[in-house]
Parts: C-alpha cells; sequence; structure tokens
C-alpha cells in the first residue's frame, strides 16, 4: 500500500504537485522519529560499550522501553500516512528474554536502518524545498550578494550578471524536477522499512486484531442502537407530543366553530404553530441524521457552519482537498458538533479551535479550548465513559470507534482541553 496520496490525477501537473508535497510532510515527520532513533542508538552503544563495568546493564531496561516506544511511535506516523502498521505482542519484560524477543531484533534493525537511510532522507526532504526556493528566486537578490560569494546552493560558482542569475533559477527548477519525480520515491523508501519490521511477524498469533475488529464491530452496532433511540426518542417526546397537541386544538376549534367562531381562531392560530414547531423538530430530527449541509457544502463549509453557531468564539481551519467517505463526514460532523456543545455547556473557555487534516487516507481531527479542562474518559469494554465536564465524550467515542477510528482526549485539571480523532477515510 502507497504511504503517499493514492490518488493524484494522473498526467496532471496539480496532481504531481500535490503527491510531492504529500511526500515532503511526510519525509519531514520521518525525520523527527529518524532523529529519535539516532539518540537511542547512541545509548545502545553507550550500554553496550559500559555492559562489561556492569552500568551498561543497568541503563538496558530504559532503554529498550525507549526503543519500544519509539517503534510505537513510528507505527503511529505511519497509520497518519495511510499505512496501517499492525502491531506485535508486547516483548517480554525480563531483560535476558527481551534481547532474544524476535521483535526486539526486528525493532533494533529497524533503529538501525531508520537512524541511517530515514534520517538522510528526512533531510532530504527538509533540506530540498529551501534549495529549490532559494536558487529559483536567485534573480531577485544576486545583485546584493558580495562580488565573490558563491551563488549556487551547492557551492559552486559566482554570478556576475543576469545570465549567471537565470543560470542559478535553472538549478532552482532542476531541484523541482526532482521533488516532483523523486519525493513520493524518497518517501515510500523511508516508510518501507518501519512496514516491514514493525508489523507483526508471519508466526505472530493475530488473534489480538481479531478481538479489536470484533470489538469495533460491536462498538458499531452498539452505536447504531444508541442512534436508533436517540432518534426515536426525539420523535416521541418532541414530534409526535406536538401533532397530538394540533389534533386536539384542531378538533375543540371544530366543535367551537358555530358557537364561538373567535375562539375557535385562536384554536386554529395555536394548532398551526404547533403544526410549524413539529415541522421544525422534524426537520432537526432529519439533519440529525445525516446532515445536508455536508452535501450541499462539503465538510469545511460544515464545520464553518458549526462554528458559527457556537457560543464560544471559535475558528475553523480545515485541509480536506477532497471528499471522504459519507459515513466518515458524518461522524467528523457529529464529533465537532458534540464537542462544541460540551465546550459551550461545561467548558467556561473564551475561544475554541477545530483543525481538519487528510494525512494520506486518514482524517485527523483535533478541537481544543482554553477552558478549566477536567474532562476524563474511561474506557470498558467496547464502549467508553466519560466523567467531569463534556459527559458527550462516550457518544463521540462511540461514534469513532464504529469506523475503527481511534480517539485521544488531554484535559488536565485548569485545561487546555484537546480531543484528537483519527478516522480512517480511505475509499
Amino acid at each position: 500500500m502507497s504511504t503517499v496520496d493514492k490518488h493524484p490525477s494522473p498526467g496532471l501537473p496539480a496532481g504531481s504537485v500535490k503527491a510531492a508535497l504529500s511526500a515532503l510532510r511526510q519525509l519531514v515527520s520521518g525525520l523527527r522519529t529518524a532523529i529519535l532513533a539516532l539518540l537511542v542508538l547512541l545509548f545502545l552503544a553507550i550500554c553496550t560499550l559500559t555492559a562489561p563495568v556492569g552500568a551498561g546493564l543497568l541503563l538496558a531496561p530504559a532503554v529498550l522501553h525507549a526503543m519500544h516506544a519509539l517503534a510505537g511511535m513510528e507505527r503511529a506516523r505511519l497509520a497518519r500516512w495511510g499505512l496501517e502498521v499492525i502491531s506485535p505482542e508486547p516483548p517480554p519484560t525480563g531483560l535476558l528474554v527481551a534481547l532474544i524477543d524476535p521483535t526486539t531484533r526486528r525493532e533494533l534493525r529497524w533503529v538501525i536502518g531508520h537512524a541511517s537511510r530515514g534520517l538522510l532522507l528526512g533531510m532530504l526532504g527538509l533540506g530540498l524545498p529551501i534549495l529549490a526556493v532559494r536558487d529559483t528566486t536567485f534573480p531577485l537578490y544576486w545583485r546584493f550578494f558580495p562580488a565573490d560569494a558563491t551563488a549556487t546552493s551547492i557551492g559552486i560558482g559566482t554570478a556576475t550578471s543576469w545570465a549567471d542569475a537565470l543560470a542559478v533559477t535553472m538549478l532552482g527548477v532542476g531541484w523541482i524536477a526532482i521533488i516532483l519525480g523523486f519525493a513520493p520515491v524518497m518517501a515510500r523508501a523511508q516508510a518501507a522499512p518501519g512496514s516491514l519490521l514493525l508489523s507483526a511477524g508471519p508466526d505472530t498469533d493475530i488473534s489480538l486484531r481479531i478481538a479489536e475488529l470484533t470489538a469495533s464491530r460491536a462498538a458499531a452496532l452498539d452505536a447504531h442502537a444508541t442512534e436508533l433511540r436517540r432518534i426515536e426518542r426525539a420523535l416521541h417526546d418532541g414530534t409526535q407530543n406536538r401533532i397530538v397537541s394540533v389534533t386536539v386544538l384542531l378538533g375543540a376549534a371544530r366543535r367551537m366553530i358555530a358557537r364561538d367562531p373567535v375562539g375557535a381562531e385562536e384554536l386554529l392560530e395555536r394548532a398551526q404553530s404547533a403544526a410549524e414547531q413539529a415541522l421544525a423538530d422534524l426537520r432537526t430530527v432529519s439533519r440529525s441524521i445525516l446532515p445536508p449541509v455536508l452535501a450541499d457544502r462539503g465538510l469545511a463549509g460544515a464545520l464553518t457552519g458549526l462554528a458559527a453557531e457556537c457560543a464560544v468564539p471559535c475558528r475553523v481551519d480545515v485541509e480536506v482537498p477532497r471528499r471522504c467517505a459519507a459515513s466518515v463526514e458524518a461522524t467528523a460532523y457529529f464529533v465537532v458538533a458534540e464537542s462544541l456543545t460540551n465546550i459551550a455547556k461545561h467548558s467556561g473557555a473564551r475561544r475554541a479551535t477545530v483543525t481538519a487534516r487528510l494525512a494520506g487516507e486518514r482524517l485527523l481531527l483535533t478541537i481544543t479550548d482554553d477552558g478549566s479542562g477536567g474532562a476524563v474518559l474511561l474506557s470498558a469494554g467496547t464502549g467508553s465513559e466519560a466523567t467531569g465536564t463534556g459527559s458527550g465524550l462516550a457518544g463521540i467515542d462511540r461514534r469513532v470507534a464504529a469506523l475503527d477510528g481511534t480517539l485521544r482526549l488531554t484535559s488536565p485539571p485548569g485545561g487546555p482541553t484537546t480531543v484528537k480523532v483519527d478516522l480512517p477515510c480511505g475509499s
């Protein structure tokens, strides 16, 4: 599976540019884990050198724990770019057993490769755009350079005329061509060792993943049943009562029309008002099933509309260049709607922020506020319970779990509160 955008428009420059930019972002994201891998490798070397005097044996458990944590970080990074890496079973805790464990050996091989090749590719992903911008725009500032200064980004040649400056620009165009042609290849090369070495091996028991999928399916069924109960309750407690009221008022008006036309007119006005309220309730319920604003304005427009209606000033930043599946967009809409409702009711916040990003085949949502914090999400079985501020978190968690997504909550006392949601949206 490709770890960059799988749907660039073939033959179109816009598609190539989009794929290249996505690949550069992926390479830069890998640079962080590559630097951490280099640090882990350095500590491993220190442990090995000091093992004969005993110091290395004392540090080994901490270094192994750091390596396992870094491997988990890389799996999460690859998942954000559309490459799901199934985690193996947790490695054993004993030092000697952990050292000979296949998972530990595979992670060590990945650390060595990522600290070298992955670091180099990440630096190229960061440096190539800088070189391209520097050389392409050279004619704009070349006259301000000292006469003996190097003109090109590769340290060759000086510029004494416009012809020299334009030659440097052509070098910048070459950097752009390299980015467009090779950035996706470099991103795949950087991600390949992680997908190969950090996933569960062929001898690994896949019962854990089966259990996860079973739990996800149970959560989907539970979320569906909960949604049906909510719709039934909304129709029963709201719309049905108003329609009954309309029927009663019309019957009373029919009996009064001959002996008290004025009173019958008042009853008819009340019946009309009740009918209009029942129609408004029906529209509200229908919008809660699948908001038509998603079909009309897309996810960006729908989230902007939610922010505009929020009682707390809210900023929206959406970067989703293509449509996702209807179920994914609906889940994202309801996650943001419920989160903003919680913020308005419980947080005491003065401002909130909603961001949405499409990273590979994952839709990433982040909702933050500067309120009092204290929200807690407790997972239990296939569902969740929320305590503290924002009791709707349990419903959000069920919706996200139904799509095999993940929800992370950070809400220390005193704030801020951050809800991060990761939804798979492969088409």
